[in-house]
């Protein structure tokens, strides 16, 4: 690695996430999207992407950057000079036809959840494109752009994707086969920077001390939480999704503005609910961890298009007695966005991330040594929104359909998460991810089935 560009070091936030691929507590993520090309693209689907993915590396530094020396306490990024994309891009055809509006895509699912068991090695990009071709129209494809969470958040997968259909736009009149070139120069361009860099990351001195003091000293547990089975290693990652079409997404939307709440809010309130309803009644309260991008309050260098590691989490406890019962909670809900709403307006202050600054050694006291404990919280729902594109996609230029952002599971994190996008075709994808032994199978089909209904019997 030596040979390599030296860039920056990696960040606070960005070394949680390197920590914890090397000891493979957790490996990826991933938000993948279904294109179709216009009938004007005539030569192989396989030029215009790898001619796209060249437009990417040159315009998303990161995407030639590696982590280096992920096992020390001093991990840096490093610049690879080229990328060949035959290494970093697969395709594999469906042997089966595009699911329906409102059928989950097992084959894309499989896919997934390969990717998210199978770690990055270097001196390969620290990202993968893996692309669906559809049997029965080869202008379709579905591409699952898979990353290292220390290159790129949720948002940054997002990003990818509307880079990415902006690339195969500019692509039409200029792709022949010589120009679909296999190994690409990396950008001299340098890297955006981390969280600590652009912002203070405040704490205020009695948030500072309550926490210390949990760690340090003594933290009550509630003897009535459910977070799943203790932590175990090794990691397998399990994931499914549920698929929800445009009208149902939308009649969504409309009753969160009826009843003053948002989408993240009812997610949250539906999930805790589901869950209720296949535990034990022992179990009296979960605790849900949310994530929130935090480039809203960073310079204009970083936006949305950006791609990195811009985020925090928040949590939210919900109790049985609140949430279950007869008719939807919208109390409950309400409360919800209001938490969210508390924690946006502190504009990055007194968020966990800016604690990382006190910890040493990230692998053992962040993840080793928890090992064998209890985890502190039930489950995560990351939502990334919606992917803003014309509501009547030009027919003459690619066109971006159905998205899926997901995750591996995490050792020491939630019992399962649920990571949420609605792409272009509007319908919003929920996919649930869990470690094979810490939440059952048939507790896991219970809950999806439980929000599915549930999310479905608000609309109507």
């Amino acid at each position: 690695m030596d040979q390599f560009e030296r860039l920056r070091a990696v960040g606070l936030l960005e070394r949680y996430s390197t920590a914890r691929h090397h000891l493979k507590f957790y490996l990826n993520v991933s938000v993948a999207a279904t294109y179709t090309l216009p009938e004007i693209y005539d030569f192989p689907v396989k030029d215009y992407i790898y001619r796209a993915c060249g437009r990417l590396i040159g315009q998303h530094p990161i995407l030639s950057a590696i982590p280096v020396g992920e096992d020390t306490k001093e991990p840096y990024f490093a610049r690879l000079p080229e990328i060949d994309l035959e290494k970093s891009v697969s395709f594999e055809k469906r042997s089966h036809d595009f699911p329906g509006a409102d059928e989950p895509d097992a084959e894309l699912e499989t896919l997934l959840k390969i990717q998210h068991n199978t770690p990055f090695t270097p001196p390969l990009p620290y990202w993968r494109l893996c692309v669906l071709t559809d049997a029965t129209n080869e202008r379709r494809f579905t591409a699952a752009f898979v990353y290292h969470h220390a290159i790129g958040d949720g948002t940054s997968g997002k990003a990818f994707h509307k880079t990415f259909l902006q690339a195969l736009h500019e692509t039409a009149a200029s792709v022949t086969p010589e120009e679909a070139k296999r190994v690409v120069a990396s950008p001299q361009i340098p890297l955006l920077p981390n969280s600590e860099a652009v912002h203070p990351l405040p704490l205020s001195i009695p948030y500072l001390a309550t926490t210390l003091f949990k760690e340090k000293v003594w933290s009550w547990t509630d003897p009535g939480l459910w977070t799943g089975s203790e932590i175990i290693v090794p990691v397998e990652t399990q994931v499914r999704h549920i698929v929800f079409p445009e009208h149902v997404t939308s009649s969504l939307k409309d009753c969160c503005r009826r009843n003053n709440t948002t989408m993240t809010a009812v997610l949250e309130t539906v999930i805790a609910r589901s869950l209720f309803a296949r535990l034990p009644e022992k179990f009296t309260s979960v605790k849900c961890t949310g994530a929130m991008s935090t480039r809203r309050w960073m310079p204009d260098i970083i936006s949305d298009d950006s791609m990195g590691v811009w985020v925090q989490d928040f949590g939210e406890t919900f109790s049985r007695n609140k949430v279950t019962g007869d008719g939807f909670p919208w109390e409950e809900a309400r409360r919800a966005r209001q938490t969210i709403e508390n924690v946006l307006n502190l504009k990055g202050k007194n968020a966990s991330p800016n604690l990382l600054k006190y910890v040493d050694d990230f692998q053992e006291e962040l993840f080793l040594s928890k090992v064998g404990k209890a985890r502190k919280s039930s489950f995560e729902v990351s939502n990334v929104g919606v992917l803003a594109v014309d509501r009547e996609q030009d027919p003459t230029k690619p066109r971006i359909g159905r998205m899926v952002f997901s995750q591996s599971a995490s050792v020491t994190g939630n019992a399962f998460g649920v990571s949420v996008i609605t792409g272009g075709d509007r319908c919003m994808v929920l996919a649930f991810s869990w470690q094979t032994h810490v939440v059952e199978l048939d507790l896991m089909s219970a809950i999806m089935d439980s929000t599915r209904t549930e999310l479905f019997n608000l609309c109507s």
